[in-house]
């Protein structure tokens, strides 16, 4: 494994195979008397793929490659950042296990995308009782409400937004073989989706999260969930049609799901029958 030293004898605390990609310094000063102190922490290091798997995220949020398009081959990479062919692919190889990127067989490796079919659906684990998933069909959508407002403390706080900041919100139904099974509500921060409505979600027969890749650049690329057990209210059970007083338990399930650098780009909260689907993951 390959290792940057951080010389505290250089001016920048830039690693000298790496100058030109200008890493930012970890280095402490000195005491306030000019020696050394003995607080000080050890010089960092840091394994040199993942430096340069830091550099490929920068470029990646940055836009330099958008999803769906070719990144620099291997050879083109190391050329770039002054490294081996096989520092670069190790660094490749965790972002495609991270599913940042997509690597093809004799075409080369690819920004991933959600419009891509083994995409789709990574953040949604609502499974049939009986046959697989594919044999559904994609949901059937219902947009209920989409409108701007302010974001209450806890939208704000999931957000990382501030109290009174202007965000999205979208209320849908997802249907499965015409049975109404997801109830959600999306709050997305203002800013970023500018000009979201109703009708532009309607219009994009694709996944959603493809739809703001497409057309407002921003990828989501990992969430976090919280899921529960509830009883659905009548409001609830009119939107998902479960009959009257029947006592049906609903999965709950609270998703902020973020795109580069771990900013929080939607929270979605969910409602799932489970009458007819469950919910998988597969741990590894």
């Amino acid at each position: 494994m390959s290792y940057i030293r951080y010389d505290p004898s250089r001016p920048t605390g830039i690693p000298t195979r790496l100058m030109a990609q200008n890493i930012p310094s970890t280095e402490s000063s000195g005491s306030a008397a000019g020696g050394p102190s003995a607080s000080l922490p050890a010089p960092a290091f840091s394994p040199l793929y993942q430096q340069i798997k830091g550099l490929i995220l920068q470029s990646l949020q940055a836009g330099e490659w958008k999803p769906g398009e070719s990144i620099p081959s291997e050879i083109d990479l190391a050329g770039r950042f002054r490294v081996s062919q096989g520092t670069v692919r190790k660094a490749i190889d965790e972002l495609a296990a991270e599913n940042l990127l997509v690597r093809r067989q004799g075409k080369g490796t690819f920004v991933a995308t959600h419009a891509e079919r083994q995409v789709q659906y990574r953040f949604l684990r609502l499974q049939p009782d009986s046959g697989a998933a594919a044999e559904e069909g994609p949901a059937q959508r219902s947009i209920i409400d989409c409108r701007r407002q302010r974001a209450s403390a806890d939208v704000a706080r999931a957000l990382a937004l501030r109290s009174g900041d202007a965000v999205v919100q979208v209320r849908r139904v997802l249907a499965f073989a015409g049975l109404p099974t997801i109830l959600e509500d999306i709050w997305l921060p203002g800013g970023p989706f500018k000009g979201l409505t109703a009708e532009r979600i309607d219009g994009h027969q694709g996944p959603t999260y493809a739809l703001f890749e497409l057309e407002f650049g921003v990828r989501m690329v990992r969430a976090e969930e919280k899921i529960r057990a509830v009883l659905a209210d009548a409001e609830q059970s009119r939107l998902l049609a479960i009959a009257a007083g029947t006592p049906t338990p609903l999965l709950s399930v609270e998703r902020i799901a973020y795109t580069y650098s771990d900013t929080p780009m939607e929270l979605r909260r969910g409602l799932y029958r489970t009458d007819t689907h469950h919910y998988r993951n597969q741990l590894s």
